[in-house]
């Protein structure tokens, strides 16, 4: 199996996060590596990643930032750190809440093996018979509407650009993680500019695939608020002069 490492940005998580759930992951995946982002924490997360650690220390990583950065920063930092490494053949970034659980991986590594393009897998909370996806109704319809002005400023047919659980070829960490991103809480479809940018809106198309996802549960406690839903038109306008004006010349 070729080795992947995801990273968990974290911030005051010690009430969510489950340890055991990672531990009983680790145990059935010899492959697959975790690096924690203490994002500044002010509770007991680093308590928790480092115990975590201290059970795996050869697979369990902990980055402490002494101050909190926000998502998008913790995750950057993460995946340089990952990347620096150089064992690792995917890069994978997961919410530490675990409303995707970890088994969710294998679908998303199955995507590289049925599409040899692939380059990222993104999961999609795609809501069909066969899965369990609880979402809270007014979230899913939010999700939807901005779903449909995310596509518009990618110009591609994006359904879920915000599932936190993606994973993608290790060798794309500088291109998609390599420079600060303009935005907080928006930094999936900077990504996905990025990647637009570097390899062209057609190519795109057929590397980054949306996997939709077997299992998903909203989980209470997330840190997005009011105020951040309110900037989010706004944030979109932004990414979409700022990653333009950055378009190669072809």
């Amino acid at each position: 199996m070729r080795e992947v490492c995801l990273v968990i940005p974290c911030y005051n998580e010690a009430e969510r996060l489950r340890g055991d759930l990672v531990l009983d992951f680790l145990e059935s995946r010899g492959s697959a590596s975790l690096c924690f982002v203490n994002d500044g924490s002010s509770d007991g997360t680093l308590k928790i990643v480092e115990t975590l650690r201290m059970r795996d220390p050869e697979r369990v990583m902990v980055l402490n930032l002494a101050r909190n950065s926000g998502k998008a920063e913790a995750v950057r930092q993460g995946v340089a750190h990952a990347a620096a490494l150089r064992r690792f053949a995917f890069i994978g970034y997961w919410d530490a809440d675990l409303s995707t659980p970890l088994s969710e991986l294998d679908g998303l590594l199955a995507a590289f093996d049925v599409n040899p393009g692939c380059l990222l897998a993104m999961g999609s909370r795609v809501k069909r018979l066969g899965s369990d996806i609880e979402r809270n109704g007014a979230r899913h319809y939010l999700g939807r509407i901005f779903s449909t002005f995310a596509s518009q400023v990618l110009r591609l047919p994006v359904y879920d650009s915000q599932c936190g659980a993606k994973v993608f070829r290790s060798e794309l960490s500088g291109v998609l993680f390599g420079d600060r991103f303009i935005t907080r809480w928006l930094f999936d479809v900077e990504m996905l500019a990025r990647l637009r940018n570097h390899l062209g809106r057609d190519a795109v198309l057929a590397a980054a695939i949306e996997v939709p996802l077997g299992a998903w549960k909203e989980m209470g406690g997330s840190k997005l608020r009011i105020a951040h839903v309110v900037k989010v038109p706004f944030e979109l306008l932004k990414i979409r002069a700022y990653y333009r004006s950055r378009l190669p010349s072809r």
